[in-house]
């Protein structure tokens, strides 16, 4: 669908990207478009917040390949921008994640950690 729409696509991001208002509008059906997928997901047994999470993670994988794909000389196809962003993302929290393995704390060690001198 997409493929045979680049043109228009190039036309309307630049657009968009001209007039605050219309980035806004973007902005909302997108945020619009999250909270659709994370009540799908919801519904088939994925807990809220990481529902939450998976939605907003991929409208932001989708935004980024997008753009990409938009501005991209030499025409790959979209999919090939995802695979890129996804990626990206992947070798991002990968390297962060050795960093801060650690799990966040739960109630009983903030407990622990306040009474501790």
């Amino acid at each position: 669908m997409f493929e045979e729409r680049r043109a228009r696509s190039r036309t309307r991001q630049t657009l968009i990207a001209a007039h605050a208002e219309l980035r806004e509008r973007e902005l909302i059906k997108l945020s619009s478009l999250a909270s659709a997928i994370a009540e799908s997901l919801r519904e088939r047994g994925v807990a809220r917040p990481a529902a939450s999470l998976i939605a907003e993670t991929g409208i932001a994988i989708f935004k980024s390949a997008f753009e990409r794909w938009v501005e991209d000389t030499k025409e790959h196809d979209l999919s090939h921008h995802v695979r890129g962003a996804l990626e990206e993302l992947r070798l991002v929290t990968a390297a962060t994640g050795a960093a801060s393995s650690t799990r966040p704390p739960t109630k009983a060690s903030r407990r622990t950690q306040r009474s501790s001198p």
